[in-house]
Order: C-alpha cells, then structure tokens, then sequence
C-alpha cells in the first residue's frame, strides 16, 4: 500500500465563472470528469449561493479566515476555522455570507452510487496523536495544515508536509496511527449513511456558481 500525496501549491487555482472566488483540485477519483470522490480547496472572496450537486454528499471545514454563515430553508449554521466540518446535501440550496472577509475551505463530495444508495463518509479536525480502526476497506484522506504531519500503518509511514494532502485505500482489520498538530482526516465507503446539514460531531468511526 503506497500513500498518495498532493501539495497545494502544486495544484493551479480555477477562477469561478462569477469571480467570487478560485478552487484548487487535489483529487478527483476515479477520474476528473467521472469522479467517486473529489477533495478540494476554495479560497472564496465574496458571498453568496453554493452550486448545486444533486446526488452528492458534501464536507465543509475552514481552513483559514473569520468564517461563514451558511443558510440552507430554516436552518443556519456559522463555521470558522476552529468548528467542527459541516456535512450537507449537494442538492439543497445553500447560501454563503463571509462573516469577516475572504476565507480557504477544505471540501469533500461523495457520489452517491444509485444501485447500492447513499454513501458514507466522514470528516473531522485533529489535533495530536490519534489512532483509527478501519473496520472495513475505506479510502482514508489526510489534509495537513500545521506542522509535518506522520501516517503509520502496519506495512510503512509517510511525512505530510504542510498544505498536503495524503491519501490511500485501505483494507478491513488495517490501524493507522495518526501524530498531526493541525489536521483534518476524512473516510469514504459505501455503506451507511451519513445525515445532512448536521454538524459533525469528534468521534473517529470546476465550475461553479459559487463554490466548488
């Protein structure tokens, strides 16, 4: 098993046809125009409404800046870079109002497979040593945002610098041992189901309008 890095910087930014903001693309699995999964990072400059993905599950973490407030019917939810990830429906209408200028977001969609239902996944911030049980065959992602960051399993280890991005398949049994000062980890399957528009709570278990 090999991990998959990706460094921001290496990735160039895509201008968002309104021009309220740019988003860089760190994967896009399996393929970009046919993705499982996608994990990207969006610096966003003005507000206003998230695109629109029906079919997908949504992550959103802050990484930098004073925060949103996103509004979605009758419910509205602030998040700063301090907040636990917000998990959402791609096909609900979300509004976005910067709270204090420009912000960097970290964003994970899932697809949901139309044979086998919703997908699973999950998001969460760490902040020092921590160990998962992958209790079945996942597809973990780290994103670091501090200091180097170190992912140990049973066959090796990788350093993530900062801005990286590092992930890998992982089977049922496998433990991963996690010493990270800024970081935020997430899981992708296919079972279960993740609820929407609930903030997510600390336990391990381009085109667009607006955002990406």
């Amino acid at each position: 098993m090999t991990w998959q890095r990706v460094q921001l910087d290496d990735v160039p930014p895509t201008r968002w046809r309104n021009g309220g903001g740019v988003t860089r693309e760190l994967v896009a699995w399996p393929h970009p125009q046919a993705w499982r999964w996608r994990v990207s990072v969006a610096e966003v400059a003005s507000s206003g409404p998230f695109s629109r993905f029906d079919g997908v599950q949504r992550w959103l973490a802050i990484l930098d800046g004073a925060g949103v407030r996103l509004s979605c019917d009758t419910k509205t939810v602030e998040l700063t870079d301090h907040s636990a990830p917000l998990n959402f429906d791609g096909a609900d209408p979300v509004d976005c109002e910067l709270l204090g200028g420009s912000v960097r977001d970290l964003n994970l969609m899932v697809r949901d497979d139309p044979a086998a239902g919703r997908s699973s996944s999950r998001m969460q911030r760490i902040a020092g040593p921590t160990r998962v049980d992958i209790e079945i065959a996942k597809t973990v992602v780290l994103f670091n945002r501090g200091a180097p960051a170190v992912l140990r399993t049973e066959t090796g280890s990788v350093v993530v610098p900062a801005d990286t991005l590092a992930w890998q398949t992982l089977p049922a049994g496998c433990r991963v041992e996690i010493e990270a000062d800024a970081a935020i980890w997430m899981e992708i399957d296919d079972q279960g189901a993740s609820e929407p528009f609930v903030i997510a709570s600390s336990h391990i278990r381009p085109e667009t309008s607006h955002g990406p």
